[in-house]
């Protein structure tokens, strides 16, 4: 046989394995698997001996004193809760905040004797404690033994030591098992575990040591301890509200929050640092790539689902996640910056949410939102890629950066819609609103992104018939028009913008813009030749139904004759600037003498547009010419968001603490068709539980009414909100204020 031959000869096969495979574990690698689940928990030994047991054993502790009661002083009216701004949180444990001191009360046997005995109370996380990694803190009365954590005894009465625990500024945020461990010359006598002494520790901004502190009592109020939040959608010259229940206080919220670190498997030694929650929550609020906590939905069927438009809060959303394991269907951009609000004001990280008016989804990371038209002008929608949103909705959330140079702490970008990969996930920050507003887009994390989202410029190419296109109209003011938020303990809008970007046209903001390029950032350099000629669209108020005319007015500023060959064109849009269907398209000749104005009607037909309607009822209208005579192009947009009919809500009763009250909701069908499948949702603060009602059929022109009984918890000004949703009209709402006496 040859060389070959041998060569070729296939090798008898291995035998098959027999039995289990073998057991994946982490020996190799690691000693231990790292901690990352909260709601995993070790087994403290109750007895801890120094020594080896004789012939008779271990010699029995019980000579030495002994711990009967453990009293966490977790009652809303007691001062753990008061102090710690803790109170309005829906729970049975004690919560407090890290960096500010809490009193426990110990009952010993006999009374305590500091010369003699020698006790400590030690603090847990996680399935693996390690004091080096502090997810086991002993703390000790004496000053003569401290760790990280501070302790001292403010008073003693009989068998009675209250002891005072100053958690560190930094310690880890999360749940813990407290232990009374009791030292003697053979061992270590504990208490036996017991979930009434666990406790949460949440991050501090009113203490100056934590990373989130917040030097302003006003804005701390607002964005940790306000429920009802107003979040601005609409478009930049037509502004909507939309009223939300974050809810960060009701039952069960806290532990969701806890439980969507765990999902992440984030490290427990990781959740003290509020720069990596705020980055792991932004994947996790999304379910994209890690079945996280919403489903994103932008195609008008929510058939398996909730529709966006329909949430009122956030508590039905996290409970249902916490429970079912699964994400919840559907959200938008302005549900995910809800619920994270939640999130962050649940774990006491200041936050707020945050609507930029015509924000750029960038697709290609320079600065520009490129609108491609054919050489007479017309808008060319299959090679128009970038959009332009209405409105999108981010959070931002308040710490300090140790990670950037000094100045760059403060508000920082976060946003949970899932829009682009960062670091091969969907997420998006945080980054320093500072940073944005300077230029800074080099640091970490995402600050290009959100810089592209309010600084693009939209740039109009014409495409000539060899593929090449030509730039022939640059409009640099048109994104990041209007940046806003709630103002703090107020119901009113507060203007941001400011603080994302320098006025249009400043020095500064040319500055930064050039700062921008240095670090990668593409901008349009070319400025096309401005035309003589202007066309404007009319602002208008329109309810969903309705027939309109729009009146197109173009501005000859010449002294000659001009002739514009137009382009009139109407689309139902979702709020994310994506066009559904067009209903409208006229292309008129217009003549306008010298130094004149002339009009172009259009009549808009309601039946043209209301079966086509998503969710947001947004009309969005271009109209784009090119001028004979000079050949230059002229354009403009508008967005009109078409009003909605209301639910009207009447509250009644003596509106007091514990006293059942009265909920009304009604509603009158303003078409001549038919709604079918109607939901209506209503919760309040302190007040109403998330209900619902669904209603099969709401005949055209005909009345519903809801009535729901409900017993306000406790004291103070708050509102009643409800949303009504069905297929063919989505974005009802109303609301109304109720006070409650104690």
């Amino acid at each position: 046989m040859s060389d070959e031959a041998t060569i070729a000869a296939p090798s008898p096969a291995p035998p098959a394995p027999t039995g289990p495979p073998p057991k994946v574990t982490n020996r190799g690698r690691a000693a231990a698997p790292a901690a990352s689940a909260n709601s995993e928990t070790s087994d403290i030994p109750e007895y801890e001996y120094f020594i080896q047991p004789g012939p008779r054993g271990y010699p029995p502790l019980t000579e030495y004193l002994d711990i009967s009661e453990v009293d966490m002083m977790k009652r809303p009216d007691e001062s753990n809760k008061i102090a710690h701004h803790t109170a309005l949180y829906h729970s049975d444990y004690l919560i407090v905040r890290r960096g500010q001191e809490f009193q426990v009360k110990i009952t010993f046997s006999r009374p305590y004797k500091p010369a003699e005995d020698k006790f400590a109370l030690e603090f847990v996380i996680g399935s693996s404690p390690q004091f080096s990694k502090g997810t086991y803190v002993p703390v000790f009365p004496t000053k003569q033994r401290q760790t990280t954590w501070e302790g001292r005894i403010t008073n003693t009465s009989d068998n009675v030591v209250t002891m005072a625990i100053t958690p560190a500024a930094n310690c880890i945020v999360g749940k813990y098992q407290m232990y009374v461990a009791v030292v003697t010359p053979y061992g270590i006598r504990r208490t036996r575990k017991e979930s009434t002494r666990d406790m949460y520790i949440l991050f501090n901004p009113w203490v100056a040591e934590d990373a989130v502190f917040l030097d302003d009592e006003t804005e701390r109020q607002e964005c940790v301890m306000t429920e009802m939040g107003i979040i601005y959608h609409g478009s930049y010259d037509d502004i909507a509200e939309r009223d939300w229940n974050y809810g960060q206080f009701n039952y069960g919220i806290l532990d969701s929050c806890l439980y969507i670190m765990d999902r992440a498997e984030m490290p427990i030694t990781n959740r003290g640092d509020p720069i990596k929650i705020v980055r792991v929550a932004s994947a996790m609020l999304n379910s994209r790539d890690d079945e996280g906590v919403l489903v994103g939905n932008w195609s008008g069927d929510y058939t398996y689902g909730v529709a966006p438009t329909s949430w009122t809060g956030s508590t039905d959303i996290l409970l249902t996640y916490n429970s079912s394991k699964m994400p919840v269907c559907y959200a938008q951009c302005w549900v995910y910056a809800a619920v994270f609000n939640t999130f962050l004001r649940c774990l006491g990280i200041p936050s707020r949410v945050v609507t930029n008016y015509y924000s750029a989804h960038d697709n290609d990371g320079n600065l520009k939102t490129d609108i491609i038209m054919d050489e007479n002008g017309k808008i060319d929608r299959n090679r128009t890629r970038d959009s332009i949103w209405n409105y999108h909705c981010w959070n931002e959330c308040y710490m300090s950066r140790p990670d950037l140079p000094p100045g760059f702490g403060g508000w920082q970008v976060v946003d949970a819609t899932p829009q682009e990969t960062s670091d091969g996930m969907y997420r998006c920050g945080p980054a320093s609103v500072q940073a944005i507003k300077h230029g800074q887009i080099c640091f970490p994390f995402d600050a290009a992104f959100v810089f592209a989202e309010i600084n693009s410029d939209v740039v109009f190419h014409s495409r000539r018939k060899d593929g090449t296109l030509e730039p022939v109209r640059v409009n640099r003011t048109h994104v990041g028009r209007l940046v806003l938020t709630k103002s703090p303990g107020d119901v009113t809008r507060r203007d941001i913008t400011d603080q994302y970007k320098f006025a249009e046209g400043s020095t500064e903001e040319r500055t930064v813009l050039e700062k921008a390029e240095e670090y990668g950032c593409k901008r349009e350099k070319s400025s096309p030749p401005a035309a003589d000629v202007d066309v404007v669209l009319p602002n208008l108020e329109i309810s969903v139904g309705d027939n309109f005319e729009l009146n197109v007015e173009f501005e000859n500023k010449s002294d000659e004759r001009r002739t514009v060959d137009a382009y009139i064109s109407g689309s139902v849009v979702y709020y994310t600037g994506v066009a559904s269907t067009e209903f409208l398209f006229l292309t008129p000749r217009v003549v306008i003498e010298p130094k004149m104005n002339k009009k172009e009607v259009a009549i808009v037909e309601s039946k043209k547009y209301m079966k086509r309607l998503v969710e947001q009822a947004n009309l969005h209208f271009i109209v784009t010419g090119k001028i004979r005579e000079t050949g230059l192009i002229i354009t403009a947009m508008k967005v009109v968001t078409l009003r909605n009919p209301k639910l009207i809500i009447e509250v009644s009763g003596r509106g007091k603490v514990s006293e059942e009250m009265i909920a009304t909701v009604e509603f009158t069908n303003p078409f001549s068709f038919n709604l079918e499948n109607v939901y209506i949702r209503m919760e309040g603060p302190g007040m109403m539980e998330p209900k619902s009602r669904y209603y099969r059929l709401v005949i055209g022109g005909s009345s519903l009414t809801w009535t729901e009984y409900f017993t306000p918890q406790r004291a103070g000004t708050s509102r009643v909100i409800a949303t009504l949703d069905c297929p063919a009209l989505r974005q009802v709402q109303g609301q109304a204020s109720v006070t409650i006496n104690p």
